[in-house]
């Protein structure tokens, strides 16, 4: 049997969104380009989208990211720590490089993790060369999605380049390859390198929504001081039939001028004539209760995210607090999966690639790693005794100065430093050195 070496099948193809046709999507204003401003909508004028979002992108961009070294030499590894300002795992941390023209890894990530909302976030690779002929990563330009106007995707699936529409006076689009590139998608599948974006399941929700919040809002405005009604005077019955017809008339239609011109105030009033009525009239019944569908679609957003512990403690929530335990673990695990794709992304792309311009492709990488989330623990005065009288943890300079910082306490002065006392209430003494040698 022969070993395939080469594919027969394809993953894109014209029978796909990339050849033209809208088989995937079904929602017209959600074909890309035009999902791009409906997305960007989405996430600035919704307090729950952006409530969501917030629990979705912050606690990645908070938690540690380093650099394993994964085998790799010492060299290479301190080179890909300093060109992305991170700390290397098992040492300590160093202190801070000038970040002038240097790459930004927190922008970086807060920049990577909007293709949660766009579906893709591109970047492009721009280096410089240092005195010593390495190639140094000076930034990766980030390249906004509204921007792009092209994605052309080999038959395989493979990414093959991007195109930019041209900047305001250029007549041609810009074209930057693959090899250029860095590309976080959001649930790709195959060929389709503009992923999903996390609020396409949520998009029914907001819209309905959105309606709603416009319908009440216009209920509470015509209804919140009742609609002025004017009822013209009797007519008296001097005069020919049409000449009566006319006087009422001109009343309603003054009256009519009355109503309209009414407002709430200090100095409002209405003058009208000897047995005409001037009301405010509210609905009669009661009005629809737009706020138990509001907060229903409410829910739903949060849910399209696993989001649904945010609901919680509402005034129509229900629950208890262990399952809102549950739902916040279930989601913790949602959010090491998008920082494990960020990981991923980043080590193939942006390491692989920084490793192979300076050693070549034989020589091995380092990682990209993170702490896991939501597994930090407060450093308690009783739980670092236990891990110190269990051996699990040696005290030391920088464990003693991370505790005074902590607690704010003053920094240690060596010239006024006190033995502390035995268990015993004694003093301790410092070994002698030559004792036991």
């Amino acid at each position: 049997m022969a070993v395939p070496e080469s594919e027969k099948g394809y993953a894109s193809g014209p029978s796909s969104w990339w050849g033209g046709t809208e088989d995937i999507e079904s929602t017209p204003e959600l074909i890309w380009p035009k999902n791009i401003e409906i997305y960007d909508q989405m996430r600035r004028q919704d307090a729950q989208v952006i409530s969501v979002l917030r629990a979705v992108t912050l606690p990645i961009r908070r938690t540690g990211w380093r650099i394993d070294p994964n085998g790799a030499r010492d060299e290479v590894v301190q080179l890909v720590a300093d060109d992305l300002g991170l700390s290397i795992a098992g040492q300590p941390e160093r202190p801070v490089i000038r970040t002038r023209d240097r790459f930004s890894w927190n922008s970086h990530l807060h920049l990577a993790l909007l293709s949660l909302i766009f579906g893709h976030s591109p970047f492009e690779q721009v280096y410089r060369i240092d005195e010593h002929g390495h190639a140094r990563l000076r930034k990766l330009g980030w390249r906004p999605p509204r921007t792009i106007s092209a994605v052309n995707v080999a038959s395989d699936g493979g990414l093959q380049s991007i195109e930019q529409a041209g900047p305001i006076g250029a007549s041609r689009a810009v074209k930057i390859d693959v090899d250029r590139l860095v590309v976080y998608v959001n649930e790709r599948e195959g060929g389709n390198w503009l992923g999903q974006s996390l609020l396409r399941p949520a998009y029914k929700f907001w819209v309905l929504k959105d309606r709603l919040l416009r319908v009440q809002a216009q209920t509470v405005d015509r209804n919140g001081m009742g609609v002025p009604v004017y009822e013209g005077a009797e007519q008296p019955e001097y005069g020919q039939a049409e000449e009566r017809e006319k006087r009422a008339q001109e009343d309603i239609k003054r009256g009519l001028e009355i109503a309209r011109s009414m407002r709430s105030g200090n100095n409002a009033g209405a003058s009208i004539p000897h047995g005409a009525k001037l009301t405010m009239q509210g609905v009669q019944g009661e009005l629809p209760d737009a706020d138990v569908p509001i907060r229903y679609y409410d829910e739903q957003i949060a849910r399209a995210v696993l989001a649904n512990f945010l609901n919680l403690g509402g005034d129509n929530s229900k629950g208890s607090y262990a399952l809102g335990e549950t739902f916040a673990d279930f989601f913790t695990l949602s959010l090491q999966t998008v920082a494990e794709d960020i990981a991923s992304t980043t080590t193939q792309h942006v390491i692989e690639d920084l490793v192979d311009l300076n050693w070549g492709q034989a020589e091995p990488a380092p990682r990209l790693v993170f702490d896991e989330i939501g597994s930090r623990h407060p450093a308690t005065a009783e739980g670092i005794r236990a891990l110190v009288e269990c051996g699990a943890l040696t005290p030391d300079d920088p464990l003693e100065q991370h505790l005074r910082t902590m607690y704010s306490l003053p920094a240690a002065d060596q010239g006024t430093a006190r033995t502390p006392p035995t268990a015993a209430g004694g003093a301790t003494t410092a070994p002698d050195p030559e004792e036991g040698s």
